[in-house]
């Protein structure tokens, strides 16, 4: 056992220093050396185009982040992932929710009807809800996170990429297993263990667990982390040609959720200083709001409005069965991916600045079929039809106070089915051309209960809105690549995206259509000086047509009037172009350093949307506003509408930056190794009302570890710092209907710990 683990430890190094860009743990651990036998840099497997590749024969831009890279950058979940990866910001959405950017292609949602621009996918299994991430991030392969349109071969909600978490499966003919106990500030405790076990020669299982507890960074208890999480993996091989898995995972999350502070700005000039992380409930804060709308707030909380409280809580539940079969037919590989998934969130959170009770029941179906053909052709592809059913049954209550009380209850169904071909054709031996298209019909259906409660209708009857929507889309990519040598790869293609329309719950006008993207990429991926510089560069056009943007915007009750809820709209037309390069400097297996540098720039060519002023009095926005007379509203409410061409787009810094370095110290029987990472950013906007409040200036943050193992890597003990400078780090910004205030969430404050690993 002791090659695996060091084919473990190298491997997972390297993706340590270079920050989550080009390394990970490969599927097999005897291809973590070099292909061509050199010292150097390790090649790693990847499976972004269904098929095993060596990540630097892959013409797209993917980045790998291996198990251990999670455990040293402190990345429990998805929302945190952005620490390792440059180009994708995962923002907390409120309870359960996660919402993923990338490259500035993106959008906020918290509710039943929302769904990611970017695809998560567990195990090759598509995840639809996004509350269904964030347990799955122990006994791990690897982490793929794959940049731009994946019409192709990923196809559903792939609209700017995708994010593939790859557990480690059960191995034949190997037992063993790890453990790994991390103790932290915060009173964080976290255990993970697995254990591997074969059944005869033609079977193993796998079992692994992790469970995770610590106080919360606000002052109130808010952001904190309680999470149990269990998987399962049975692997059976009946034949030589044929293997057959079967994974089960759960996931409990509970604690008290995630908070936020009340931003100090022009409308609140007395709030708590975020350094203070004095979360939104607490009473400074509520004094300041209630200072500055005292027909509205009062310091007790028992006004007209009411303010966060502290008894915001999540108790939610997930599960999930795939079986895989993959069957070698000689001219191809047949694989065969059936799926279940539950998702169950439940949770109480005052994130957007009022109280939200989200409760769900999602019920997520899907079918996959592929044929792969061998590596070794000269013509390759991969061919499929994708079957997916979801049904969604839940009920989010919206309270602001006794001035509007919201309640929906919503059952949605989404069937979509699809086919799929990607084939790679080599013109010589040194020039390929690649070309792929996918068509996916999707069908939506609607019926959900609405009622609003204000002052001045506390009885009202409750409305039915219902509704059905179809749509049809082929996507397709096409591209060239070219060996330049030995060791680099030149490509280019163009690749298109699409997210299928949708609902969100109002009496009318509640419906948004699809968006698209076309993506122009060009690109090198190299090796030199014997295989110890590794440079990668990447530069992007994409063009982001009728993006959908989710916010907290007026929904129409009845007609004429409006209250608080998630919406979605066609915003409009985006451009993005940039690039990114990715440095590995390995002068020798003690030594590694690394960088990886993006450019985006990104602009809003059209962006209009419709905002409503319960007041009349002009919105708090830094766009363009006149008053809009589309639709009759009762007084003294006002719309308006907000046009916000010529902005950058959301989650979308100019520059970015992750470098670090990592040495190893022999020390007899043991190996003492050292190291640092940084990311910096340049500023970046949170919210659609462009207010100051809402905007994440430039920032750097540093981690530092140092760890102690054994010559043979059977036990380690590691001590880590993150965020070494304490930097305070927004990571979503909300604009407060009623009252126009702003909340921000926050990432992880400075913290450190000890972390044992044992080995067997």
């Amino acid at each position: 056992m002791s090659g695996y683990y060091n084919a473990l430890r190298c491997s997972t190094a390297l993706a340590m220093m270079v920050g989550g860009s080009v390394a990970a743990y490969a599927q097999e651990p005897q291809q973590a050396a070099a292909q061509d036998g050199s010292t150097g840099i390790q090649d790693i497997v990847v499976t972004a185009q269904r098929r095993e590749e060596n990540l630097q024969k892959v013409a797209i831009a993917v980045t790998a982040v291996g198990q251990d890279d999670v455990n040293s950058a402190g990345v429990a979940d998805v929302t945190n992932l952005s620490k390792l990866v440059p180009a994708l910001a995962a923002a907390p959405a409120g309870g359960s929710f996660a919402n993923f950017f990338l490259r500035g292609v993106g959008s906020y949602g918290g509710n039943a009807f929302f769904e990611n621009a970017i695809a998560f996918n567990f195990g090759g299994v598509y995840v639809a809800r996004p509350t269904a991430s964030l347990g799955s991030f122990y006994d791990l392969e690897r982490i793929e996170v794959v940049k731009g349109p994946q019409g192709t071969l990923y196809g559903r909600n792939a609209t700017g990429g995708a994010i593939n978490v790859l557990p480690r499966g059960a191995q034949l003919g190997e037992y063993g297993g790890s453990a790994t106990i991390e103790v932290g500030n915060y009173d964080s405790i976290k255990a993970q263990a697995a254990v591997n076990i074969p059944l005869g020669t033609r079977a193993a299982i796998r079992f692994a667990g992790q469970v995770a507890n610590r106080d919360g960074y606000l002052s109130d208890g808010y952001d904190d982390e309680n999470g149990q999480a269990f998987r399962a993996s049975l692997r059976f091989d009946p034949t030589d040609t044929i293997k057959v898995t079967l994974v089960g995972d759960y996931f409990h999350q509970g604690g008290k959720g995630g908070g936020a502070v009340l931003m100090p700005g022009p409308v609140t000039p007395g709030a708590p200083d975020p350094d203070d992380r004095s979360s939104s409930s607490n009473s400074v804060s509520i004094a300041e709001v209630a200072r500055r709308f005292p027909t509205l707030v009062n310091a007790s909380n028992t006004g007209l409005v009411l303010m966060p409280r502290n008894d915001g809580f999540i108790d939610s539940n997930f599960y999930g069965v795939t079986g895989t079969i993959e069957a070698d037919l000689g001219f191809a590989t047949l694989t065969v991916i059936p799926a279940y998934r539950r998702s169950e969130p439940d949770y109480l959170t005052y994130s957007p600045g009022y109280s939200a009770t989200i409760s769900e029941i999602d019920n997520q179906y899907s079918l996959e079929v592929r044929f792969t053909s061998p590596s070794d052709n000269r013509l390759r592809y991969a061919l499929g039809g994708y079957l997916f059913k979801e049904d969604q049954t839940a009920h989010n209550g919206f309270y602001q106070g006794p001035i509007s009380t919201t309640n929906l209850d919503p059952y949605l169904e989404t069937k979509s089915k699809a086919v799929f071909g990607q084939l790679t054709f080599d013109v010589t031996d040194h020039f390929r051309v690649v070309g792929g298209a996918r068509y996916t019909k999707e069908d939506k259906s609607l019926s959900s209960t609405l009622r609003q409660i204000t002052p001045a209708n506390p009885n009202p009857p409750t409305s039915t809105v219902t509704g059905d929507l179809s749509f049809n889309k082929v996507t397709w990519k096409a591209g060239v690549e070219f060996d330049a040598g030995p060791r680099s790869l030149l490509y280019a293609n163009v690749a298109t995206g699409f997210k299928a329309g949708g609902f969100f719950v109002a009496a009318r006008n509640n419906t948004y259509a699809p968006e698209t993207l076309t993506a122009y990429t060009v690109g090198s991926k190299n090796r030199f000086f014997d295989n110890k510089l590794q440079l990668n560069i990447e530069a992007f056009y994409w063009d982001y047509k009728d993006q959908q943007v989710g916010f907290i915007g007026p929904v129409e009750i009845s007609p004429g009037i409006f209250g608080a809820g998630g919406k979605t709209v066609n915003a409009g037309n985006a451009r993005m172009y940039g690039s990114e390069i990715e440095i590995l400097f390995q002068p020798s297996s003690r030594d590694r350093f690394s960088a990886t540098l993006q450019y985006l720039n990104s602009k809003y060519k059209e962006f209009t949307y419709v905002q409503v002023s319960p007041s009349g009095a002009a919105l708090r926005s830094a766009c363009v506003q006149t008053p809009n007379t589309s639709t009759p509203v009762v007084a003294p409410a006002r719309l308006y509408s907000a046009n916000c061409a010529g902005m950058p787009a959301v989650n979308s810094p100019k520059w970015s930056f992750s470098g670090g370095y990592e040495h190893e110290f022999p020390l007899g029987n043991f190996n003492l190794t050292g190291g640092a990472r940084t990311r910096i950013e340049s500023k970046r906007v949170l919210a659609i009302e462009y207010l100051p409040e809402e905007k994440q200036g430039g920032y750097m943050s540093s981690d530092l570890y140092l760890t102690l193992a054994d010559a043979e890597k059977h036990w380690s003990l590691t001590a880590f710092v993150n965020n070494v400078e304490d930097e305070v780090i927004y990571a979503a910004s909300r604009l407060r209907p009623a009252v126009p205030v702003v909340f921000n969430s926050l990432r992880p404050p400075r913290t450190y710990g000890l972390r044992g690993s044992f080995n067997f």
